[in-house]
């Protein structure tokens, strides 16, 4: 935390972000999957504090009610009333409409389709809030603060319980038309099919689920992906395949928006370790074109489990500069 703690500092104190820059504070919240964090910044001081509570499965309305008590009581903490809020950033673990202020939809919860996430962050704190998907702000995050501090062009995979993206260009977070671009995890893969007359999309093959299922199909039955990355010959022969995959779609995203990084991260990407992603780094390299090929830095985020509320941060002094 220390260590967050000064490179946020850093950060901050080279105040890029605009007339607003240097004043007031910016709160960030992750609505997360696996608990709620908030994070709060002084754009004067160049602080963080930061708080996390556990959430109990329940109603999106219950949700966003908890996040908002976690988020008031950091504000009571830090002694600072919403009027000195310049900024909001609320980061959700699924699809969002950043056009509309409101949740696409949840894979977990079908509850929260539709839901208005960013009006009730309006309403509770008076103050400008914006949304995002947790894996755009994790690589917003990691551009602004993290492994690839000071890039302006930057790709984001994670691996986790569903696999997506993010896509830094510019300095900025790219979109795309409808809000979707980075979402690797829907891309198409050519390895084989599925049954159904569709083909597989990558998140079918290199998520959790996916890597247990693929493991069963090879005669390893195991709930534990920790297991995957030992010494187990079928085990083995999964992440070998994975590697595979994962650094062919990297190399296709290299061709295509050229990044000057490529970040991993997620729980896939957490157990797998140093060896997991030098793996895919190495691949990386192999796979790109000889003639643009330049070491090309793929390694995993540092941000740790409050990357997606410093993301929510990152994206509230982004717009700042706008």
């Amino acid at each position: 935390m220390a260590e967050l703690q000064t490179l946020i500092q850093d950060r901050l104190a080279q105040n890029r972000w605009g007339m607003l820059g240097n004043q007031g504070h910016i709160l960030g919240v992750d609505v997360g999957s696996y608990g709620l964090r908030a994070a709060l910044v002084d754009l004067h001081n160049h602080t963080l504090t930061t708080a996390h509570t556990e959430l109990a499965s329940g109603s999106p309305d219950e949700s966003v009610a908890c996040a908002l008590d976690l988020a008031r009581d950091l504000l009571a903490q830090a002694n600072v009333t919403t009027e000195r809020l310049v900024r909001v950033g609320v980061g959700f673990s699924g699809p969002v409409d950043r056009r509309y202020g409101v949740v696409r939809l949840a894979p977990r919860d079908p509850r929260w389709e539709n839901f208005p996430l960013q009006e009730r962050f309006e309403q509770a704190f008076d103050a400008v809030t914006l949304i995002d998907n947790d894996a755009n702000l994790i690589a917003l995050a990691e551009a602004t603060f993290g492994a690839g501090a000071g890039r302006k062009h930057l790709f984001y995979m994670h691996l986790s319980s569903g696999v997506g993206g993010g896509l830094v260009l510019n300095g900025h977070l790219y979109h795309g038309a409808t809000s979707t671009a980075g979402e690797i995890g829907h891309a198409v893969v050519g390895h084989g099919w599925d049954g159904t007359g569709r083909p597989e999309m990558l998140e079918e093959l290199v998520s959790i689920r996916g890597l247990l299922a693929r493991a069963a199909r090879l005669g390893l039955e195991t709930q534990n992906l920790e297991t995957l990355f030992t010494a187990d010959p079928i085990g083995n022969q999964v992440i070998q395949e994975t590697v595979d995959l994962i650094a062919t779609r990297c190399a296709q995203t290299v061709a295509l928006v050229d990044p000057e990084m490529v970040v991993l991260g997620g729980i896939v990407v957490r157990i797998g370790g140093d060896a997991f992603v030098h793996a895919i780094a190495t691949k990386v390299n192999d796979f790109i074109a000889p003639k643009f090929a330049r070491p090309l830095p793929v390694v995993a985020s540092i941000l740790g489990p409050n990357s997606v509320s410093i993301g929510a941060i990152a994206t509230a002094l982004d717009s700042l500069s706008n």
